[in-house]
């Protein structure tokens, strides 16, 4: 008899599941499936081809696939090769509080190649990924201008604050900050543009509105003083390291596939105004997808021409973490990040590091997340091409996660934190 087993199958999304089928004929091919729905309904799935042992087994944790959407020994790729059944779909988790991503296991005791309505899988699983671990609590901010989802750990605290910001999607992103949360920190995930009374349009970046963000989160009596960290990718990357550079406030930041420069849209804080480096749009590619390559219309921040715009990363009072893909499409990170770099050792600092992974590309999310490689962008009336390739950036995530983490625990460590 057929048997199929998912461990756990109810557990955190940034845990691993150990898939293994029992019962088989040795030698016998199979498929298995993955597939789930994100919120709006739309469908993403995938597939991979096993042989079975001697034993009539497949343990996801040994056995390599042949075929399918990875080859090879890769314990979690049917979750990390999930694709989008309509072009260009990114999946976000969106409710972290009431419902778990549902994965459906789907096992074929044959080759699959086209997916069949009359085909039943002769075994199934449900697996449930959740983003929210017990005890962590939510709160909706809403002080002064501020506009977020605070998460705070289990337990009296004080827990080390940090603030965490995504790109030009907008709108309020959750899922990272509820899952630090998990491990053991106090995360505000802030909106600053395309929620609620914040402004539609991304037209200029106010450092005040996230210092205003800082000085809330360390008044709150559950975040340990004196600093905060903060956590960044794409455009909040930049607005990450413009805190680092201006804000007394942050201690440690982690900046992921940003610029060192402010682009397109002007930065103020207070009497200042760094104007932007602009994209050389008549540079801009399109790849065969139809996705645009933002990357082939990034300028140089080493130019003489662009120094107005570049960071004073120099300035920084905490340390700063730089995590680039080196198949980023969308900019040129790693170009960005060693210049930083370069910065803070020609001025004598050493409060930089920077992770380089090959082949990982531009949304480097926590683990287990499928690649995006092109999606559809609000900012743009053409999808954007993120790039990566599925296994090497399946890999960065896994990596940079606990990178991540143990970052902030080392900075933090020593301060009173209940880490």
């Amino acid at each position: 008899m057929f048997q199929l087993t998912a461990t756990p199958p109810n557990g955190l999304a940034d845990e691993p599941v150990h898939i293994r089928v029992t019962g088989l004929p040795p030698a016998q091919m199979v498929t298995l499936k993955a597939s789930l729905k994100d919120e709006k309904g739309n469908l993403f799935q995938s597939k991979a081809f096993y042989r079975a042992n001697e034993a009539g087994e497949v343990d996801l944790e040994r056995a390599p696939a042949l075929g399918g959407d990875y080859v090879g020994v890769h314990a979690m790729g049917l979750f990390w090769s999930l694709k989008p059944e309509k072009a260009f779909r990114r999946l976000l988790k969106r409710d972290v509080i009431n419902n778990p991503f549902k994965v459906t296991l789907d096992l074929y005791d044959s080759v699959c190649l086209q997916d069949s309505t009359t085909a039943q899988p002769r075994a199934s699983q449900m697996v449930q990924r959740w983003f929210l671990g017990p005890g962590v609590q939510r709160k909706q901010i809403r002080e002064g201008r501020v506009r977020g989802a605070l998460f705070i750990p289990p337990g009296e605290g004080p827990f080390p604050g940090i603030i965490d910001l995504f790109g030009s999607i907008g709108g309020l992103v959750e899922f990272r900050a509820s899952l630090l949360a998990t491990h053991g920190f106090a995360v505000l995930a802030l909106a600053y543009f395309a929620y609620e009374d914040l402004p539609d349009k991304l037209l200029e970046l106010d450092l005040e509105y996230f210092e205003e963000a800082a000085n809330f989160l360390l008044a709150h009596p559950k975040i340990q003083r004196p600093g905060i960290g903060v956590i960044s990718v794409s455009k909040g990357a930049e607005i990450g390291l413009a805190m680092a550079c201006y804000l007394k406030q942050v201690v440690a930041t982690v900046c992921i596939s940003g610029s060192n420069a402010i682009l397109e849209i002007p930065l103020r804080y207070r009497d200042l105004l760094v104007t932007p480096m602009r994209f050389d749009w008549e540079c801009i590619q399109i790849h065969v997808s139809g996705a645009v390559r933002l990357r082939s219309g990034n300028r140089d921040s080493r130019n003489e021409m662009n120094q107005q715009s570049v960071l004073p990363v120099e300035k920084a009072q905490g340390c700063i973490l730089f995590i680039v893909g080196e198949n980023d499409e969308c900019l040129n990170t790693r170009a960005y990040a060693e210049q930083a770099m370069d910065q803070l050792k020609s001025h004598g600092r050493s409060s930089g590091k920077m992770l380089v992974y090959p082949g990982a590309g531009h949304l480097i999310e926590p683990p287990y997340a499928p690649l995006c490689f092109a999606s559809w962008s609000p900012a743009l009336p053409r999808p954007v091409l993120w790039g990566g390739d599925p296994v090497a950036h399946a890999a960065a995530q896994e990596h940079s996660w606990r990178e991540i983490q143990k970052f902030f625990r080392q900075h933090f460590s020593g301060t009173g934190s209940k880490l």
